[in-house]
């Protein structure tokens, strides 16, 4: 075979697996979708909770913040009552909601993946899967731990997180290290998943008094006891005493606090970027142009289309944000 055919050939193969990729295609389609606005504001970048604005400014899950980032910072998270950014090189601001002229400088001298306020303390999880505590007035370094190496990470970092007493560090790696706020001492360190790329908390919160913990990979949820539950994790919300994931086969699932399932529902070849909690409904946006509403009991839903393009997502309490839209849920 000459080297033109050769070259022909491997064309015609890539284009065909290109052009044959499925997508999902609903069976039945509800009215179009037509509770969205646009906005004034372009997303250019998102974090695990705020989102960066096009013009610098701010914006939150309850709304927008009259906060401007620096030009040279990544925006990092918002935490009791501050604006966190940092430059590459671990120059991090923290800049107050309520007096934009409060603001606080840490010089840490390297990449900061995640950070959290609470009250005096200030909990960090660097790029390199170090963590530490920091006292916001003196500066000085109250506790610090080099966690182990790992390939690469999922781009949705989660924050440290404190509680009663705890400070808890959603690792890079896929653990929850327990660090006691008042001695400054870590307590324990808990596995959520051990796999060896992207295997980075994505996410983690409180529910029944549970701690649930997620990797791409699985989910945890811990009390007296642990259990572990392997999903392919492409979004994940919680609501009062349920756990909603959608998954990367295109289901999404109900779950307890335990990890039982409650409902499932598979949509084929669905690929799904974000999910609203409103009401008695559940709200999934969909790649292809789609936002499927689901009753949280029946699981029964619909399917309309809306008008927006590929770009950052972002959600608050009632709305998607895709670049310069705002999509409401009813």
């Amino acid at each position: 075979m000459s080297k033109y055919a050769l070259v022909s050939a491997i064309f015609i193969i890539l284009f065909s697996a290109c052009s044959s990729k499925e997508v999902y295609k609903p069976m039945k389609l509800s009215s179009d979708w037509e509770a969205y606005e646009e906005s004034k504001h372009t997303i250019i970048d998102t974090a695990s909770n705020v989102a960066l604005l096009a013009d610098r400014t701010v914006l939150t899950h309850t709304g927008l913040v009259n906060v401007e980032i620096n030009e040279d910072d990544r925006l990092i998270s918002e935490s009791d009552g501050w604006i966190i950014s940092a430059s590459v090189d671990g120059n991090l601001s923290l800049i107050s909601q309520n007096d934009v002229s409060v603001v606080k400088h840490f010089n840490l001298n390297k990449s900061v993946a995640g950070a959290s306020v609470s009250g005096n303390d200030l909990a960090i999880t660097f790029a390199d899967n170090e963590i530490a505590l920091y006292d916001m007035e003196t500066k000085n370094i109250l506790f610090k731990e080099q966690g182990t190496k790992f390939l690469a990470t999922d781009s949705r970092i989660v924050n440290p997180f404190f509680m009663r007493g705890l400070v808890l560090f959603p690792t890079l790696d896929g653990k929850v290290i327990f660090v006691n706020n008042a001695k400054k001492k870590r307590l324990r360190t808990v596995i959520v998943s051990s796999e060896d790329n992207f295997n980075n908390v994505i996410a983690f919160e409180l529910v029944e008094n549970k701690i649930i913990a997620a990797t791409s990979y699985k989910i945890l949820s811990m009390a007296k006891k642990e259990v572990r539950v392997k999903y392919e994790i492409r979004n994940i919300i919680y609501d009062e005493d349920k756990i909603f994931i959608a998954t990367k086969q295109g289901e999404v699932i109900s779950l307890t606090p335990d990890l039982q399932v409650e409902s499932k529902v598979k949509f084929p070849f669905a690929h799904f970027y974000a999910m609203v909690s409103n009401g008695d409904k559940l709200y999934v946006l969909e790649k292809e142009g789609y936002l499927i509403v689901l009753d949280k009991k029946s699981f029964d839903y619909t399917v309309h289309e809306v008008d927006f393009d590929d770009g950052f997502v972002f959600t608050s309490k009632k709305s998607f944000f895709v670049n310069d839209k705002k999509i409401l849920t009813e």
